[in-house]
């Protein structure tokens, strides 16, 4: 593990400890303007899950526009910017500065994380670097868990929905002098709906049922002069998609632990382990029999970040630090006969290190907002194993691929000008890069027809961007932003179609993206309008039949409107338009995924001082939203979904 060690002034000694349960904000840099999500609408919403929650920040998508009950778990990737057409998130995801993403397939367990337990949530778009570590060569979201200033000593909300749905979110938050604890549980299950449109459905075809549950603790108190944070938590996640017998499961146990002592020198300690499963059923479907079984895909991710950040002095302030997180992973796969006997079995997997060392130098004076920095890291794949062997074990094809390893320096700078009370300006310029994940690696994936086969010898993916900005602040409660980006992401990993049904993980020579953001805030006295928009235009830019064509699933245009009306009133009322252009579900951008508009509500009567009554509506116009068209076989999106609900606060 790296290290920072430095001689440093210990706090006063009567110096009281304020325990907030917050740490330091990982991103920094009002130069790059993070949009925040708050907790009226956090806790407001239709849904009720955190990822439609991101897309009011336009350009925030996961893979596929299908939510976390009706999709592939290891298809939860993330994007910013039109930096999408691969499943593997390219936006980090952090809880408390804790990276969430899968130590082998790199997706996001969005079921694992409750709005409810989040206080706010802040989005950065353009590249993520410096403390962020590597991988958001899109972008960053941070959550910070809700705390005592927010939290009730108990509360709990339960929902009955459409289509047999349940959800139950409990939370206890008890306190004392120095220090305070959360402990949550949250369940969700539901029958599902069918994505299959009625036309292709046959006898095998089933609705996508659903069943999850997490529970997680969290002390904070104060220790040697600051607070530690300690987290634990684990989930169980089970689906079934499009066909019977399509099962999937993925369960994880996270924990971390993290010391932050506040002064005039901030020093932050976190250290955490991840431990992943996976596993999933293949059905074919042309036969609908079982043709493949993923047993099992155990992987662990281990990681520690050490930092230290100065005073200000003269308006200037230095952040040091170091982090390293090791990640291993295996699957271990059956491949069935029509008579259900195993014909082969296959292990595939590998471990993967990083090593990084960041600083970054922010200057804040007068009206001028200035950020430096720059991060270099040693990376290394190794025990690299591709291995498949008849039920009796007997050899059919081994491969160790060469163990790999290299250096990436990334950096970045940002300038914020506040030229005039009610207008600044913003410049920033960024590199930072993300290493191929042990699933792309590594592990070759089928989904009828179509088979996409791993790659050992896929190198990192390296992104370069820039960005200028405007904001206004017409008046006090109305703030509006455009911002224009361009982002070259050279070896870019895209699914490239090699044959009939059939596709490989390729580093292609770069993904071009360029396009302008619009964001709008409006606080008025009873409630807030909040707006965003994007039109992106992302191209892969290579020889061959993908040069100028967009990235899979990547929609040209995005936005969102979002009305809330007296969130702390008797009666609250929340409601969203979304909007989502044209994208493709292919490569070569044959099959077509039609624009989709979407309407959500949520109104909130509270009937006695801790008591409430809600009722939820999801697509209430019941939208006809495509998932995915390959040569004209579809999955659908969410259909319209009411929810009636008990709030306890």
């Amino acid at each position: 593990m790296l290290g920072v060690s430095l001689a440093l002034p210990d706090p006063a000694p009567n110096a009281p400890i304020i325990v907030t349960g917050r740490a330091p904000v990982v991103g920094g840099g009002a130069a790059f303007a993070p949009v925040v999500i708050d907790r009226d609408r956090l806790t407001l919403n239709a849904s009720g899950r955190i990822e439609t929650i991101l897309g009011d920040v336009a350009g925030f998508q996961s893979f596929r526009r299908s939510d976390s009950r009706s999709t592939n778990p290891t298809a939860q990737g993330t994007a910013l910017r039109g930096l999408g057409g691969n499943a593997t998130s390219r936006v980090l995801m952090l809880l408390d500065g804790v990276p969430q993403l899968d130590p082998f397939f790199g997706s996001v367990p969005f079921n694992a994380i409750g709005p409810g337990e989040v206080g706010a949530v802040r989005v950065t778009r353009g590249a993520a670097g410096g403390a962020f570590g590597l991988g958001g060569v899109a972008g960053a979201v941070e959550l910070d868990s809700a705390g005592p200033d927010i939290l009730r000593v108990a509360s709990a909300d339960i929902a009955i929905g459409s289509r047999e749905s349940i959800a139950a979110h409990a939370i206890l938050a008890p306190r004392w002098n120095g220090g305070f604890a959360t402990i949550s549980a949250r369940t969700d299950s539901g029958a599902g709906f069918f994505t299959t449109p009625a036309s292709q459905r046959v006898a095998a075809t089933v609705p996508a049922s659903y069943a999850n549950g997490s529970i997680r603790a969290r002390l904070v108190t104060a220790l040697a002069g600051g607070e530690v944070q300690a987290s634990t938590r684990w989930f169980d996640d089970r689906r079934e998609l499009r066909f019977a017998g399509a099962t999937n499961s993925s369960n994880g146990l996270d924990s971390s632990l993290r010391w932050v002592r506040r002064g005039r020198w901030t020093i932050d300690l976190l250290g955490y382990v991840q431990r992943r499963d996976f596993s999933t059923v293949v059905v074919s479907s042309s036969s609908f029999r079982r043709v493949l079984n993923q047993r099992a895909t155990p992987s662990t991710g281990l990681g520690a970040r050490a930092e230290a950040k100065s005073p200000a002095w003269h308006g200037l302030s230095l952040r040091l630090g170091a982090d390293a997180r090791r990640s291993t992973g295996t699957t271990y796969e059956d491949s069935l006969a029509a008579s259900g006997a195993v014909t082969s079995e296959r292990q595939a997997g590998g471990r993967q290190i990083d090593l990084g060392a960041y600083a970054e130098l922010d200057l804040l004076r007068g009206p001028l907002t200035a950020t430096l920095g720059g991060r270099i890291d040693r990376w290394r794949e190794y025990a690299g194993h591709i291995a498949i062997v008849s039920p009796t074990f007997a050899p059919i094809s081994m491969s160790r691929p060469a163990e790999r390893s290299g250096w990436l320096p990334t950096g970045r700078a940002g300038l914020r000008w506040q030229a005039a009370r009610p207008i600044a300006f913003r410049l920033a310029a960024y590199s930072s890069a993300r290493l191929p994940t042990l699933n792309e690696l590594y592990r070759t994936f089928t989904v009828f027809p179509v088979t996409t086969l791993a790659n050992a010898d896929l190198a990192p993916e390296r992104l370069r961007g820039a960005e200028a900005g405007i904001e206004l602040t017409p008046a006090r409660a109305l703030t509006l932003s455009a911002t224009m980006f361009t982002n070259r992401l050279a070896g870019a990993i895209a699914n490239v179609t090699i044959g009939p049904n059939q596709r490989q993980r390729r580093n292609v020579d770069a993904l071009a993206s360029r396009g302008i953001e619009l964001d709008a805030r409006w606080r008025f006295p009873h409630g807030s309008l909040a707006a965003s928009w994007t039109a992106t235009h992302a191209r892969l830019r290579t020889s061959g039949a993908l040069d100028g064509k967009r990235p899979a699933q990547t929609p040209a245009m995005a936005g969102s409107v979002t009305l809330t009306l007296d969130p702390t009133a008797t009666v609250a009322l929340s409601g969203t338009l979304r909007r989502t252009g044209a994208a493709f579900e292919d490569d070569l951008n044959i099959d077509r995924l039609p624009p989709a508009t979407t309407i959500d509500a949520a109104v909130r009567w509270t009937v006695l001082p801790r008591i409430a009554v809600e009722l939820r509506g999801e697509n209430l116009a019941d939208a006809r939203v495509i998932t995915r068209n390959q040569a004209g076989s579809i999955d659908l999106g969410t259909p319209r979904t009411l929810w009636l609900a008990l709030v306890l606060r």
